[in-house]
């Protein structure tokens, strides 16, 4: 084994073409040791490297299936610490830069959901009241602290199901940190808007009276995802008048109106499988990441369907971006000579318990 890490500065001065050589060649060298794993909103030039691609849920399976050595995650922090997790004890979590995080998941710290925890229980039994439920779009601690009480992650394919779940157990469901998927998931329950409140974690008891706790059947962490939240119901509007028997769909992280404005809302993986089997000459107006719209606009252009993005102004996750073939082709050369690079490790403590929140939610969809 080589001590001497290769310097990612080296790669950083690469054009692409030497880039795209340099992933094949460590590819090949690595072979079956090594799995790429690809996020549908992955850019383009590191997608085409995937062995296994997907949303979150799809995801989260694949990476508790694999056999191999080194599992390089193409996506975002979290979902990196999920592949940790669920993957067996000799194998390697890699993310090849440490700055693809995600802005969403960082809108609820342990610390905020510990504090908002306590002033829940000053006015009621906490623990017997009151199911915590993360979007799997949060840190490893937060599923910890899910699995630790009785609570579960969900994704956005199997919110409703998890959310159904938790009312069996509590009356009362702590959704974080999506505003925007648990407003939805409740409305698609019946749950009227008067029992779904927001917890602003900045603010004493969440900026809510006593009375708007106890009514609340959800309360909604004040967080969402900044690309979701470029998409309006203007943009719907304006797109049906040019575009009369056009569908629209629309990914839970958007906002309520646009959700409400749409077709069909559902997870990334639903909105791929919907599009894919729609009739030829179809066309569709699609709120969600660009790089998965316009994939997938190339993909369906020969069935004469055409897909087009929600929004006029370029809107992609910037955080999955980091990720390009300069950062993959430095992982994979150290990988081919023996020397692990941004390995991620969730403590044991915290991935057990976490663990727990997870095979929950494998179980129960």
């Amino acid at each position: 084994m080589h001590t001497a890490t290769i310097s990612f500065d080296s790669f950083n001065r690469l054009q692409d073409d030497a880039c795209h050589e340099r992933i094949r060649a460590a590819r090949a060298r690595l072979g079956k040791r090594a799995v790429l794993l690809c996020h549908h909103y992955q850019r383009a030039d590191v997608y085409q490297y995937a062995d296994l691609t997907g949303d979150s849920l799809k995801l989260s399976r694949l990476a508790s299936q694999t056999d191999s050595e080194y599992i390089v995650f193409c996506g975002v922090h979290f979902m990196a610490e999920v592949a940790d997790i669920m993957s067996k004890s000799h194998q390697i979590a890699i993310l090849p830069d440490l700055a693809a995080g995600c802005s969403m998941a960082d809108m609820a710290s342990l610390a905020k959901v510990e504090r908002c925890w306590r002033e829940l229980g000053e006015l009621m039994d906490v623990d017997s009241a009151v199911t915590p439920v993360t979007y799997i779009n949060s840190a490893a601690d937060l599923k910890a602290f899910c699995g630790e009480r009785g609570g579960i992650v969900c994704t956005s394919s199997n919110a409703g199901t998890i959310a159904k779940w938790a009312f069996e157990r509590r009356e009362k469901i702590l959704f974080f940190p999506d505003q925007h998927l648990g407003r939805w998931t409740g409305h698609k329950l019946g749950i009227a808007m008067d029992e779904m409140a927001v917890w602003d974690p900045d603010l004493e008891f969440g900026g809510l009276t006593p009375e708007q706790i106890r009514k609340a059947r959800i309360l909604l962490w004040k967080g969402h995802c900044s690309v979701h939240q470029m998409f309006q119901p203007g943009h719907i509007h304006r797109w049906r008048e040019a575009n009369p028997g056009g569908i629209v769909i629309s990914h839970p992280e958007c906002n309520f109106d646009v959700c409400l404005n749409s077709d069909h809302v559902g997870s990334t993986e639903y909105i791929v499988k919907t599009i894919k089997e729609a009739p030829s000459g179809t066309r569709w107006l699609v709120g969600t990441e660009l790089n998965l719209v316009d994939r997938l606009a190339n993909e369906v252009k020969p069935d004469g369907k055409t897909v087009q993005f929600m929004a006029p102004t370029v809107c992609m996750c910037s955080t999955m971006q980091r990720i390009d073939p300069q950062h993959l082709a430095w992982t994979l050369e150290n990988l081919a000579e023996g020397r692990v690079v941004n390995r991620i490790a969730v403590p044991a403590h915290e991935a057990d318990l976490a663990r727990l929140a997870l095979e929950r939610m494998l179980a129960v969809s």
